[in-house]
């Protein structure tokens, strides 16, 4: 399979962390949808980052859908979502609120580096920011509540997903998510940041 996307990407580092816990192998490929547009086209005219090609030449796109997929095709004892019903929508609940959060902060950057300023719209940048933060006060709240990883002995994928955003929302908007105001988060993405598979597939840019 091949990986289409940046790792500073939270949805393509995602996807490439949870190839790597399915123990599917795969094939990544550090495609820019800003520098590399017209070669990422040739694979995906849509130019969406994460892009998967299958071993059957399927493209496939959005992260949640490609984890989805690929859960279909590892051995069931590695599954990174629990297999009980009430498990499975907690965290999903967890992972929506990661999601969000990465989508937050996607936002803000996108307001501030490709909106003109005087087209930028505070109130909007002030409501997106609210957002951001109202899901990172649920994730810490989840994070202080249990010890160790959210829902088994091992990380799933609301682990995953929830060190990932926190490693990219640092990175991209750090006057924001800020470890002292977070303390269980930052360390809890200290902790997942020090597993092989994340290592593996580190935040670049």
């Amino acid at each position: 399979m091949r990986l289409i996307g940046m790792l500073d990407s939270p949805y393509v580092r995602r996807v490439a962390i949870s190839l790597s816990l399915l123990d599917l192998p795969y094939v990544h490929e550090p495609v820019s949808v800003f520098r590399h547009y017209d070669a990422f086209a040739a694979v995906n005219p849509v130019v969406k980052a994460p892009t998967l090609v299958t071993d059957d030449g399927v493209v496939l796109m959005d992260s949640s859908l490609i984890i989805e997929h690929a859960e279909r095709l590892a051995d069931p004892r590695l599954s990174l979502t629990p297999p009980g019903i009430t498990e499975h929508a907690h965290a999903q609940r967890v992972v929506g609120l990661a999601l969000a959060a990465c989508e937050k902060s996607v936002q803000i950057v996108y307001e501030r580096e490709l909106r003109p300023a005087e087209k930028q719209h505070q109130p909007w940048v002030d409501r997106v920011r609210g957002q951001l933060l109202a899901a990172y006060r649920l994730l810490e709240a989840e994070i202080a509540a249990h010890e160790g990883w959210l829902a088994a002995e091992r990380p799933l994928q609301a682990d995953i997903s929830t060190a990932v955003a926190w490693t990219f929302s640092r990175k991209l908007v750090p006057e924001i998510a800020r470890d002292e105001d977070f303390p269980a988060l930052a360390a809890f993405t200290s902790r997942a940041e020090a597993l092989p598979a994340f290592r593996a597939s580190p935040h670049e840019g």
